[in-house]
């Protein structure tokens, strides 16, 4: 966590501006400022599930909230993932998500690229995931031969599952020699998983902008694009009555605060999980509204 946190700092000026200061109100979970609150904008990991498992007693939790008419919905940097199996995952783990209530780094980055003129693009994402959702872009799977990255006219990072430290170096390197847009649909650097944290798509575009001066472009929380499209399903909302809840203060808390609403950060589980919060507060200036123990 302290890496990963550290590593973040490093990125700060990438990031949108602390926004404002925040009270950091402490309350034991989502229920404790219910009545306060009328949309609850959710990160999906270490939020609604560690990995593959659901967190304990939140789908019940989420399941009371929609009952008393609150609008639910997942803004999530899972730009990895297609739109149907995020769907399937979700009831899987015991939620019932309405299907435009699931605003995806993936579906912003999308919407984005689709409306651009077509490209060439070198992909980094989990290939046996399939195409959907990508049928209409001229993609390549980025792999072990580095004509298919210097044929590449631009660059799509969605998913690092299987990104190797040799992939990178070839990104690297065509990039050196000719420099091309990328395009980021997972700014998250980490996230938590069953055990530990696994490395994200965003963790390798800092560093490639770092070594070869291509600064990406990024989709996705804290960034607003995937806050424009889920405000756009709002229709007409309070800002002041709603809250983003996450468990990272780069991503969810700055972000939340960047666009306007109020935030939320989850304690015990997810990136937090098990060490102090105070410090990283104060070290960053992110100030969340209110400090959940569990969601």
């Amino acid at each position: 966590m302290s890496d990963a946190f550290a590593t973040y700092e490093r990125v700060r000026h990438r990031l949108p501006l602390v926004q404002r200061d925040a009270g950091c109100q402490r309350f034991p979970n989502l229920d404790a400022i219910a009545d306060e609150i009328d949309v609850f904008l959710l990160d999906a990991f270490g939020v609604l599930n560690i990995g593959e498992t659901s967190i304990p007693g939140v789908p019940e939790r989420v399941a009371r909230l929609q009952k008393l008419g609150k609008r639910v919905m997942v803004v999530s940097n899972a730009a990895g993932y297609p739109h149907a199996e995020l769907m399937n995952k979700y009831a899987r783990l015991g939620y019932d998500f309405a299907t435009e209530d699931i605003v995806t780094s993936r579906k912003t980055i999308l919407d984005a690229v689709q409306s651009e003129p077509p490209r060439k693009w070198g992909l980094m994402a989990t290939e046996h995931l399939g195409r959907s959702d990508l049928e209409l872009l001229d993609i390549t799977y980025l792999g072990e031969d580095l004509r298919s990255y210097d044929a590449a006219e631009a660059f799509l990072l969605l998913g690092s599952a299987f990104w190797t430290e040799a992939r990178q170096a070839l990104l690297v390197s065509s990039l050196e020699r000719n420099p091309r847009p990328v395009y980021v649909g997972n700014p998250d650097i980490v996230a938590p998983r069953e055990e530990g944290f696994s490395t994200e798509p965003g963790s390798f575009a800092h560093r490639l902008a770092d070594s070869t001066g291509v600064e990406p472009k990024f989709f996705g929380k804290p960034f607003s694009n995937i806050f424009d499209l889920a405000f756009s399903r709002l229709g007409t909302f309070d800002p002041a009555r709603t809250v983003m809840v996450g468990d990272s203060l780069h991503t969810d808390i700055l972000g939340g605060q960047a666009a306007g609403v109020k935030t939320a950060l989850i304690t015990g589980y997810g990136f937090f999980a098990g060490n102090d919060v105070e410090a990283p507060i104060a070290t960053s200036g992110i100030q969340p509204d209110y400090i959940l123990q569990r969601p």
